[in-house]
């Protein structure tokens, strides 16, 4: 089945305006993401953003690289107009990477689009791991996922869940020991979609879960569409949201390069 990358990136952001633009070890940071999805080998790589001076650090480097509408409320509609322009056929599994992940593992995009491609009964598929630190499962910017036996998700949510009744009750600050029963999953923000699916997305009303939580994979949950979740093989590094986030992912790079 064949597979395409598509990296929606904008530069307007609340925290942190023009960060893909952001230099990371010497390169805009919609390269470095560029180039751990070119490294994945899973198919053409696509950088679609709404402003002109992204597409041309991305041509700069080499990449595939679109101007898309700037009305678009979010990552998937952007995906979706790409999808739509190159004419992709409906069984191309589309796989959004995120254009503020300089750190992303390729080896994800290869699993996330190799789950989906062999699982025809589920529309998107995307990933999680396991909440390891207590705090994490009372923040509101961790988004944690419930999923059946099968890997189908029931809900997203920024809430706590599941909610561990009586532990949780008795609760003052942080509860004494609550990740060590791994119950609870983070969301990781890879997806990866059959352009068909795209297409549907586009005409989907928004759903009142998905205003309520700010999550836009609700808006699939509530119109009846199967996401499939998997376990992440490979831990993902930070992705950028803050300023904070920018130099803790320049460190890193920094590391690394003087590690050899």
């Amino acid at each position: 089945m064949s597979c395409v990358v598509v990296i929606p990136a904008r530069y307007a952001s609340v925290r942190l305006p023009g960060k893909p633009l952001a230099d990371v070890a010497g390169k805009p940071m919609i390269v470095r993401v560029y180039e751990r999805a070119v490294a994945s080998g899973v198919g053409p790589v696509i950088v679609a953003s709404d402003d002109e001076r992204i597409v041309s650090a991305a041509r700069a480097c080499g990449a595939d690289a679109v101007l898309t509408s700037g009305a678009h409320a979010s990552g998937t509609d952007r995906i979706a107009e790409v999808a739509a322009a190159r004419r992709l056929d409906p069984a191309t599994v589309v796989v959004n990477v995120q254009g503020d992940e300089p750190l992303l593992p390729p080896s994800l995009v290869e699993q996330i689009a190799a789950n989906l491609s062999r699982r025809e009964e589920f529309a998107i598929a995307t990933l999680c791991e396991v909440i390891e630190r207590e705090d994490e499962i009372f923040d509101p910017d961790v988004v944690k996922v419930v999923f059946d036996e099968n890997g189908r998700a029931a809900y997203f949510s920024r809430a706590p869940i599941p909610y561990c009744r009586g532990r949780f009750d008795a609760r003052a600050g942080t509860p004494p020991a609550a990740a060590r029963h791994r119950l609870h999953h983070r969301h990781i923000g890879l997806y990866a979609y059959r352009a068909g699916f795209l297409e549907q997305f586009k005409s989907l009303s928004p759903a009142p879960s998905e205003l309520a939580e700010s999550l836009e994979q609700l808006r699939a949950i509530h119109h009846g569409y199967a996401i499939h979740v998997e376990a992440a093989r490979e831990r993902p590094g930070p992705g950028v949201d803050t300023p904070a986030d920018l130099e803790r992912v320049r460190a890193i790079f920094a590391r690394e390069a003087r590690s050899g």
